[in-house]
């Protein structure tokens, strides 16, 4: 969707400040957000698309006032009031009204360093031959849907190389939206900064995207 944290390209926002590496919060509260939402993403009651979905769908105006993890923190509150497990009277409260769910899953605080090293596959058996191959060249398709994609707004309608062939994975936007994972070939495709920002920008610039099949079509 078309939402506040598609920003790529967009101007009036000031420059991006990196910061280094080894800054990974700037509170303690950070921290417990953090493991709020993997404790909660433990339950199993949605996905890491639905999940992202959750903080994109914010109102901009909350989303852009927002630091990143009070985007996490409204993300997961929405993910959790939309579950059932708490409610709106809850939320406004800040305090446990009603008698928890039961049967929840429960991820332990010494079983999280394995969860996380493990992590989650989300590749799939090949079930066709990819459509494009390594110095195709492509279009990506210029579209503009109400759910979840990964392909950016400033990426949408532009000519591009593919550079590497992943092989098959979920497709996040259909993934989403609880439509099942649809798997399709993943490519990353390179752009040339001016087919993506016009002759103002730098030309020796490149961006790569990762790339489902769907978004994209020969050039």
């Amino acid at each position: 969707m078309n939402g506040a944290q598609d920003l790529g390209g967009m101007m009036g926002f000031g420059p991006v400040v990196p910061e280094p590496e080894d800054v990974r919060f700037h509170a303690e509260w950070e921290k417990r957000a953090l493991a709020l939402t993997l404790a909660a993403g433990a339950l199993g009651r949605w996905n890491i698309d639905i999940s992202r979905h959750a903080r994109e769908t914010l109102h901009p105006a909350d989303y852009l006032s927002s630091s990143y993890y009070e985007i996490w923190t409204k993300g997961l509150e929405k993910l959790l009031q939309g579950a059932g497990l708490v409610s709106a009277a809850e939320l406004q409260a800040g305090r446990a009204i009603d008698p928890p769910v039961p049967g929840q899953k429960v991820l332990a605080a010494d079983q999280v360093a394995a969860v996380l090293a493990r992590g989650s596959n989300y590749q799939r058996p090949e079930a066709a031959p990819a459509r494009f191959a390594i110095d195709d060249v492509v279009l990506t398709r210029n579209e503009h849907p109400a759910g979840h994609t990964r392909l950016p707004r400033y990426a949408r309608g532009k000519v591009g190389t593919v550079e590497r062939v992943h092989g098959v994975f979920v497709l996040p936007d259909s993934n989403a939206h609880g439509r099942g994972e649809s798997p399709q070939w993943l490519y990353t495709v390179r752009f040339d900064g001016r087919e993506l920002w016009g002759e103002a920008a730098d030309p020796t610039l490149t961006v790569s995207i990762d790339a489902w099949e769907g978004y994209l079509e020969p050039a």
